[in-house]
């Protein structure tokens, strides 16, 4: 879906589609996933409006957890910001 839908209206419809399918196929393991989808598709769907994701705060993220957990923890939330400026800005 996400190579081949040029626009929201096909990406829309193709969710749709995989969903209907997924109903019919009568796997329950897909249930958990289509109703997740069923309660985000507006969040999913917005990746067509401007083909851009939150890719890169989630990497951010990452770094900022790997770079805490390197020292077990933060006591001084002041030197632990003043770190992350100084590493990642």
């Amino acid at each position: 879906m996400f190579n081949t839908a040029k626009s929201l209206e096909i990406a829309y419809t193709k969710l749709a589609h995989w969903y209907k399918d997924v109903e019919q196929s009568g796997f329950r393991a897909f249930n958990t996933i289509a109703n997740t989808i069923t309660l985000n598709y507006i969040s999913i769907l917005n990746y067509f409006i401007n083909r851009s994701t939150n890719a890169s705060a989630e990497s951010f993220n990452a770094k900022i957890k790997a770079f805490r957990a390197q020292f077990r923890g933060v006591k001084n939330i002041e030197f632990f910001l003043f770190r992350l400026t100084t590493i990642f800005a």
